[in-house]
């Protein structure tokens, strides 16, 4: 479970001196410091149930939610995470992992996005669409369909067959929230694809 450094405290009514005990509670393992002031009781909590309470807004998005939904073959260890209007990107190394957290356009950032519930913690991930859609948000401008295929099937080596799965009317919906160029490259490619 997590919890802050108040709430711990709250429950240390009998201690005069709260610091310290917090402390020694640290020390003997009954919890965990992720970050200043944030605290979990399970060493064996799964790190991407924490990432939306280290930072936020956010979601869980990019390289993890891709690798997630079996998108890209590689297993991603870092949590990488979409934020709005932060302007700097941050990272966390924690006992629990290292996290990261970037921004994507404010109109995009509410959408496609699902709340997951898992073991009485919950956690919000970007859906496949919004997960490659931000990915390609963070790269330099593709000039054309070749540079995008490039970078789909062979950077990233996403396969053919979960390519084709992803919904057309998302990234379309999508298209219209970021602004940017590789965004709409990727709506024109599968509505291209779609009709031949």
């Amino acid at each position: 479970m997590i919890i802050t450094s108040n709430i711990a405290k709250n429950s240390m009514i009998n201690y005069s001196n709260k610091n310290t005990k917090l402390s020694r509670e640290v020390k003997e393992g009954k919890l965990i410091k992720i970050i200043n002031g944030l605290y979990e009781t399970d060493i064996n909590t799964p790190s991407y149930l924490l990432a939306g309470s280290i930072y936020g807004p956010s979601y869980i998005s990019f390289e993890y939610a891709l690798s997630y939904y079996g998108l890209i073959p590689e297993r991603v260890n870092v949590i990488t995470c979409a934020t709005f209007n932060k302007k700097k990107k941050k990272i966390f190394n924690t006992q629990f992992g290292t996290f990261t957290y970037r921004d994507v356009p404010i109109l995009a950032y509410p959408e496609e996005i699902i709340l997951k519930e898992e073991n009485n913690y919950s956690y919000q991930i970007a859906t496949p669409e919004k997960a490659l859609c931000d990915k390609l948000y963070t790269l330099k401008p593709l000039l054309n369909y070749s540079n995008l295929e490039k970078i789909l099937f062979d950077d990233l080596r996403i396969g053919k067959i979960e390519f084709d799965k992803l919904d057309i009317d998302k990234i379309n919906k999508l298209s219209n929230l970021y602004h940017s160029t590789n965004i709409e490259l990727l709506a024109k490619y599968m509505r291209r694809n779609k009709n031949e």
